[in-house]
């Protein structure tokens, strides 16, 4: 006769992680329209020249070395426009993790009431 393994004990005081949280966020910033993202919750811009070439801009890591938000925005918009006739597609990927950090505790302070 073959035991049955025993479902771990949860520990008290502690919480249950919501793994769908990010999905849930990644779902909602996917639908959003996006005319302008704030520097500071993008990850990378992706670059596609005309030619062909293709050009990543981490901005993670730009800003995690220091640089000011406001810097990369202004070098951006400044190599955007010189490049304008160059560029064939522009993405960006949003830091889902960074969204979630940003706008859930705005989140729970308006819902915390209902």
């Amino acid at each position: 006769m073959s035991e049955q393994p025993k479902k771990p004990s949860r520990n008290k005081g502690t919480t249950k992680v919501n793994l769908n949280v990010r999905k849930r966020w990644q779902d909602i910033v996917n639908g959003v329209d996006k005319k302008e993202v704030p520097i500071e919750i993008l990850q990378k811009i992706i670059v596609k020249l005309v030619d062909g070439t293709t050009i990543s801009i981490d901005i993670k890591e730009l800003i995690a070395e220091g640089q000011d938000p406001l810097e990369i925005e202004d070098m951006l918009n400044e190599k955007f426009n010189n490049l304008d006739p160059y560029i064939k597609n522009v993405d960006f990927f949003v830091d889902i993790d960074k969204v979630v950090d940003t706008v859930q505790p705005e989140t729970d302070k308006v819902l915390k009431n209902l």
